[in-house]
């Protein structure tokens, strides 16, 4: 994909990074005591950046990597030597842990993607979006059936309770966020805490001890990149049943699990415990046949679908504490339970549940003033107000501008936050810049690549903007492995089967998302009948749209403009449109005129891929 500069930006802001810069960056990396790399290591890394720099990125094999840096001679054979497989895993860990500590700033990524040792390089954006006066809408997320309940309970409470604040105008919470001598007891609101213990190897030789220990850091590692909980790093592997049983009101909860590891295969047994009772609240086997797999993929694989499981919005911690959290809230607790409800208003976007959970989030960022997630979900709650036409009453400031600010104070706060980073690429997107929007989602797709809600939404955009391939592989893998209310991603999956020209598939994707209350859903049903031929079926959908969303068939180009930004599939989209029998001039100006018109502004910002 190309991507235009907007003029007004340094040319350099937007294209790939520089060979100086690059070196640059491989400097700043190897002084960083962040880079915890050994000698080899190193020369591995430097060895691949330097060869691909030169040109030469198709020479990088395993074979010269073995000759070139750790001098084996000519009879080296990969795939009984894994040396190289084991020095990539372990520069890829330590580029990880470089940029998750050290290099959350820098302007350069490199990394080393699996499946190869060719490194990629990536400039990261660090320039404020702007907003323009139309920003875009977007689908809308359902909801879940096997969590409808938790969700809905969640609405209700928060319905129940916010009104029990005093919400401060937006002045007072920017002003909030900055004053040192103001700062609550607490920077940020009490959350539930996870206690990760040291995995039990019961095998007792060398090899599983080891795997054992480096497991256990893997996993410690995963979690803790998900900001809705506190992940605890426990020194002793004894069960602790004397452990207090709450933080603060809140459920505290241990992560056991023990290794066993017969030859080449491994098996763990993991199981979280609520320590206010012992009951487990979640177990699940692993299982891993080693051979000539990397052990650092295997460790990798395993942590992540166990962090994945558990620490993830709408996952095992969110389903074992939401219902109970809300329903007992209390003073510590409210902050948390604003962030719970935010995720219960998902499942039904209702106006009078959004109007509500701004309040509480308002107010949560008022009284916590570094909660960097908080300031996250009030940006994208902001944002619903244009996307889903929330605007119950004329704002002093346009909700754009406000979802703009508080997703740059989240990022701010914690620049390793995905959920921070989340709202500031949909801020960027939806203020048109959509080239800053896909790098920042880039960068946090990065940090954290288990965050199956983020995934989904960076999909999106991904799909949106003409890479349909990429997008809809991550919106799959999201409806894959995320718990939650799923309708907003099974909508996306619907737009990818129709630039695919399976409108079959379109249909069924549409009918399971289910979205009967929201207009987009019904404008993608109407594109679907008319490409299917189902004239009768359309005319349904759009009677729907006169009597509930009439504006959206006022200017049926500027709609699909908004969302869909490249030219060939606006064109695809229309065509649907047309063939159902929607009128798409507007004010008598013809079809192919206002098309025009709308993909010359989205054009500024987005080129077709090539």
């Amino acid at each position: 994909m190309s991507i235009a500069r907007p003029v007004t930006e340094p040319l350099d802001a937007y294209g790939p990074p520089t060979d100086d810069e690059i070196r640059d960056q491989l400097d700043r990396i190897r002084a960083s005591p962040a880079f915890d790399a050994p000698d080899r290591a190193q020369k591995f890394l430097c060895y691949v950046v330097e060869e691909a720099l030169l040109g030469r990125a198709d020479r990088i094999k395993a074979y010269s990597i073995a000759l070139e840096v750790f001098g084996r001679n000519s009879t080296f054979d990969a795939q009984n030597d894994p040396v190289v497989r084991i020095e990539a895993g372990r520069v890829r860990r330590a580029l990880e842990h470089y940029y998750l500590l050290a290099g959350q700033r820098d302007r350069v990524l490199i990394t080393i993607p699996k499946g190869g040792y060719v490194p990629a390089f990536t400039r990261f954006n660090e320039l404020t979006p702007k907003p323009i006066e139309e920003p875009a809408h977007q689908l809308p997320q359902g909801s879940r059936p096997r969590v409808r309940s938790i969700l809905l309970l969640s609405a209700i409470a928060l319905l129940l309770t916010a009104g029990a604040w005093i919400v401060a105008d937006w002045p007072a919470l920017l002003q909030s966020s900055s004053m040192k001598g103001s700062t609550p007891a607490y920077n940020t609101p009490i959350m539930p805490k996870v206690i990760v213990a040291p995995f039990e190897d019961i095998t007792g030789i060398p090899s599983s001890a080891l795997l054992a220990r480096t497991l256990t850091d893997e996993v410690i590692s995963q979690m803790a990149r998900f900001k809705e909980i506190v992940v605890i790093a426990d020194k002793s592997s004894a069960s602790s049943t004397a452990t207090p049983a709450t933080s603060s009101g809140l459920p505290l909860y241990r992560l056991e699990g023990r290794i066993r590891l017969d030859d080449d295969r491994l098996r763990l047994s993991a199981r979280l415990v609520n320590q206010a009772n012992g009951a487990i609240v979640w177990t699940k086997p692993y299982d891993a046949q080693l051979g000539q797999r990397d052990v650092f993929d295997v460790e990798t694989v395993i942590a992540s679908e166990i962090a994945t499981a558990l620490a993830q919005p709408y996952g095992v911690i969110f389903q074992a504490n939401a219902s109970e959290v809300l329903e007992n809230t209390t003073e510590d607790t409210r902050a948390y339970a604003c962030t719970l409800s935010f995720y219960g208003y998902r499942a039904a976007l209702n106006k009078q549940t959004h109007a509500a959970v701004q309040q509480c989030l308002k107010q949560a960022v008022y009284e916590f003033p570094s909660y960097s997630t908080a300031w996250a979900l009030l940006s994208i709650i902001y944002l619903d107000e244009l996307r889903f036409r929330y605007r119950l009453q004329p704002p002093d400031q346009p909700p754009i501008e406000l979802a703009v600010e508080a997703a740059k104070k989240a990022v701010e706060l914690d620049p390793g936050n995905v959920r921070a980073l989340e709202a500031e690429m949909l801020a960027a997107f939806f203020s048109g810049d959509v080239s800053n929007a896909l790098l920042v989602g880039e960068r946090a797709f990065a940090i954290n690549p288990n965050d199956s809600e983020f995934v989904g939404e960076y999909g999106f955009r991904l799909a949106l903007s003409g890479e349909w391939q990429r997008g809809c592989g991550l919106i799959s893998q999201s409806i894959a492995r995320n718990p939650g209310p799923m309708e907003y991603f099974q909508s996306a999956m619907a737009l990818c089967s129709y630039m695919r020209q399976d409108y079959h598939e379109a249909e069924r994707w549409t009918r399971t998302s289910n979205l009967r209350d929201n207009p987009i859903y019904h404008l993608i049903l109407i594109a679907v009948y008319g490409q299917l031929g189902k004239l009768v079926e359309a005319q349904g959908e759009r009677r729907w749209l006169e009597a509930n969303a009439p504006e959206y068939l006022e200017d049926v180009h500027k709609e699909v403009a908004i969302r869909i930004l490249r030219v060939e599939d606006q064109a695809l989209f229309l065509d649907g449109l047309k063939k159902a029998g929607l009128d798409l001039s507007v004010n008598g100006t013809s079809d192919a005129v206002v098309a025009q018109t709308h993909v010359s502004r989205n054009d500024e910002h987005l080129r077709p891929e090539k």
